[in-house]
């Protein structure tokens, strides 16, 4: 029997003036990336989501609603096969201060949605991407 993991997380985003800016994050691996993590004991996946958003990047945010969910299994030398489910949510930012938790991650820094497509697509993670695309789409952007 496989274990299941379920964590959270979200594509963060802002307005800088007119404009809208998408928060990215560059991972333990050097991987740009969406800010998300395991979901604790008793936590919803959407606490999980704000939790870990506020302890990797030091922004508070607001769950717009749900992108998407993405599930895949890796090998864990304690548990063997896992069974992975992670949520995506989009995020309004409402404050804080941006800052990168180093234990956790290498950087988190804002983009243009255009700049932050081609910085994913180049250095993220295959399946994160089509998350990327509909929140973007959600924020009535074209891309």
């Amino acid at each position: 029997m496989s274990r299941t993991e379920i964590s959270a997380g979200g594509v963060v985003y802002r307005a800088e003036g007119d404009k809208l800016q998408i928060q990215l994050i560059q991972d333990r691996y050097g991987k740009v990336s969406l800010a998300k993590g395991k979901r604790e004991p008793g936590e919803t996946p959407r606490e999980a989501a704000l939790r870990e958003i506020r302890e990797e990047t030091g922004i508070e945010g607001r769950i717009v609603q749900l992108v998407d969910i993405i599930r895949y299994q890796y090998q864990n030398e304690k548990y063997g096969l896992v069974d992975k489910e992670v949520r995506y949510y989009l995020v309004e930012a409402l404050g804080g201060e941006l800052r990168a938790q180093q234990e956790e991650i290498r950087g988190v820094e804002w983009f243009s949605p255009e700049e932050a497509l081609v910085l994913h697509k180049k250095s993220g993670y295959e399946n994160n991407h089509p998350i990327l695309k509909s929140a973007m789409e959600m924020l009535g952007l074209k891309i």
